[in-house]
């Protein structure tokens, strides 16, 4: 593993370093654990919203790689939790390939285990922000993909980290746009509609660590959705897309409020 420490900001808190804390992970500092604490203090339910994010990248990835596709974009792919992506999709065909992209120094320490995939496919890792630099022109996705293939971009809980002054909606229409026929575009996003006031408190506990955040409603969600076919059952809570009993380790059924996203996959024609 590369040593990128002294390049890492450990007094600023960091989503993806936030996310391993919900997950029960051990690689954050402790300026996350204080802001994710805070925003654990307001629902417990972020910890059930976390898992459930997780339990829907699983069910997606594997429905697109049984679907046929073997590019996966995972666009800000956090520290690695088992099973990761690659993992999932290579599992179902070997040959698959992916791209993790994320812009927190942390995450090179893993890319040992981001790129530890099936000799048949390929793994690769950009340190990139997707909402600033143009993640589809950098060498590790063009010598990784064949551009002129399907690709599936993975939006796995990361729109919400960027507001409406960052223009999120032309990111992600402009990236499918420049994709073939049959590539698709998998997203979860976080929602006020079940919990509007502790939702509310929550994105200015992440902006006063100094995340940009907002989550969006369902139409405004459904905007990322322009153009493209969605995939069955459409846009639901996170959890109610596509539900396999096997990959939710038994838990009892989650209420919108305890997941707190909205969840679809959707091909472009």
């Amino acid at each position: 593993m590369s040593d990128r420490r002294n390049e890492i900001d450990t007094l600023r808190a960091h989503p993806a370093r936030m996310y391993d804390y919900y997950l029960g992970g051990k690689d954050w500092f402790p300026a996350d654990r204080a802001a994710a604490e805070e925003v654990l203090a307001l629902s417990e339910n972020v910890r059930t919203a976390a898992r459930a994010n997780r339990a829907f990248m699983r069910r997606a990835a594997r429905a697109l790689a049984e679907a046929g596709v073997r590019q996966f974009l995972d666009l800000g792919a956090g520290i690695p939790t088992a099973p990761n992506l690659h993992q999932v999709v290579q599992e179902v065909a070997p040959e698959c390939r992916v791209v993790y992209v994320d812009n927190d120094p942390m995450v090179v320490e893993y890319v040992d285990v981001l790129a530890h995939g099936t000799p048949e496919g390929d793994t690769a890792y950009v340190e990139a922000d997707a909402f600033t630099e143009d993640v589809l022109k950098h060498p590790a996705v063009t010598g990784t993909f064949d551009l002129s293939q399907p690709v599936a971009l993975c939006f796995f809980a990361l729109l919400h980290f960027a507001p409406d002054e960052r223009n999120p909606y032309a990111l992600v229409r402009d990236m499918c746009a420049r994709l073939p026929s049959g590539s698709h575009l998998a997203l979860s996003h976080i929602t006020p509609d079940f919990a509007p006031e502790d939702t509310r408190r929550g994105e200015e506990i992440y902006r006063r660590s100094g995340t940009p955040f907002q989550a969006r409603t369902r139409e405004e969600f459904v905007r990322f959705l322009d153009g493209l076919d969605l995939l069955e059952p459409g846009v639901v809570v996170a959890d109610e897309w596509r539900p396999d009993p096997s990959d939710e380790q038994g838990h009892p059924k989650w209420e919108p409020a305890q997941v707190g996203s909205y969840a679809a996959v959707a091909r472009k024609p």
